[in-house]
């Protein structure tokens, strides 16, 4: 379980360190930088994959992914005593992600490249992973170090003791734990890179008329439900077959009182049909309504048979009557029992049922100077985080 999440110069995000529990929540104004937040675990997330230059050039390059303000904001500013004005850059250029937990901790840095390269390229602006480490516990600790990376270069801790060079050729846009995870000489790498990779991002299910999810289709088993939901049928029959189909019967009911939802084969495809108090027949999906639809995808997606260790939702509330909000916390409640569940919301109703758990965590963030920060409730301390130097 992930205890700490931290970010440095990413939009909005200049220094934001993040303490987390088993069930999260993220709130704040519009405009605090929760959705900026829940971009950089996504982008943290593809560096297992090995894709986080590419990702970051989708966003615009890493030059307008930076925080955009001072490198420091005085007191007197804060106090607005004096106006915030640029001075000459100190720091190196750098976007920092990282991540304690109860097993590993992981750090990358990114930068911009440190002189013009020899033979004329028009690359020559990408950006460059400059540093990574991988620690065993939630502070990154000298003596806790199991992988360093310096550039190119990458070495890992033996078990004597010692280090051992692993790779001296790793290219700049390839993060190490998705070049050099070697189940002999680093088997943490390789575990800490299949745990990243099972991380799962749900943020828009599409409910239009044209949605995938409403159209039958050719069901194959489905443990986990895409991230455009277009496997939903299949993806409840898989919970009715080998998953948790009490809790699929008791999570509908909960919604949509004496209702069921169940799969039928129509023409040699999947089909969603759902029984409704007080009508005559069963609805067919394309015949829900925007809510109802949406629902049943968050249903599908929280009762996964095949739990990842992290599950973070960006407003799931959204195009949902306030009367599912409730349900919906019970639901994300249960999931939190199997995965870490974080969830970004301003919903009061998601909110409010969120909190009944005495495991929820609430992270509250504000904008000021156009730095997002988190609001420490009296009595609290403000999570620490250590990011080391080039």
């Amino acid at each position: 379980m992930l205890t700490t999440l931290a970010i440095s110069g990413y939009r909005s995000l200049r220094n934001l360190v993040v303490p987390l529990r088993g069930l999260n929540l993220i709130t704040g104004e519009n405009g605090s930088g929760k959705s900026n937040l829940y971009r950089a675990l996504r982008l943290l997330a593809e560096t297992a994959q090995g894709n986080v230059v590419q990702s970051l050039a989708r966003e615009g390059g890493l030059v307008s992914t930076l925080w955009a303000g001072p490198e420091q904001i005085a007191r007197s500013v804060r106090m607005g005593e004096h106006a915030v004005q640029g001075t000459a850059r100190k720091q190196v250029v750098s976007l920092r992600m990282g991540f304690g937990s109860d097993e590993y901790g992981y750090l990358i840095d990114l930068g911009l490249p440190a002189a013009p390269p020899k033979v004329k390229s028009m690359f020559a602006r990408d950006p460059e992973i400059k540093q990574e480490y991988i620690w065993h516990g939630e502070r990154l600790r000298p003596s806790a170090m199991l992988l360093e990376r310096k550039g190119p270069l990458v070495r890992v801790r033996r078990e004597d003791g010692e280090w051992e060079i692993l790779a001296q050729d790793v290219a700049t846009y390839d993060s190490a734990i998705a070049r050099v995870a070697d189940p002999r000489r680093a088997p943490e790498v390789l575990a800490l890179r299949d745990t990243v990779r099972a991380w799962r991002f749900y943020d828009h299910f599409r409910a239009d008329a044209e949605a995938p999810a409403r159209a039958p289709q050719i069901g194959t088993f489905t443990p986990v439900l895409g991230h455009d939901g277009r496997d939903l049928a299949a993806a409840i029959q898989t919970i009715e077959e080998v998953g948790e189909r009490e809790a699929l019967a008791e999570a509908v009911d909960d919604a949509f009182p004496r209702s069921r939802v169940w799969v039928e084969i129509v023409d040699g495809r999947f089909a969603v049909k759902m029984e409704q108090h007080g009508l005559l027949r069963a609805l067919d999906a394309a015949e829900l309504s925007d809510g109802t639809l949406r629902f049943l995808l968050w249903v599908a997606a929280l009762l996964t048979p095949r739990p990842p260790a992290l599950m973070v939702l960006n407003e799931p509330e959204t195009s949902l009557h306030p009367d599912l909000l409730p349900a919906l916390g019970r639901l994300l409640r249960k999931a939190a029992e199997r995965s870490q569940v974080i969830v970004v919301s301003h919903a009061r109703a998601l909110v409010e049922e969120l909190e009944r758990s005495a495991e929820c965590g609430r992270i509250r963030l504000e904008k000021s100077f156009g730095e997002t920060r988190v609001v420490v409730e009296e009595g609290s301390e403000a999570a620490r985080w250590h990011w080391p130097g080039r």
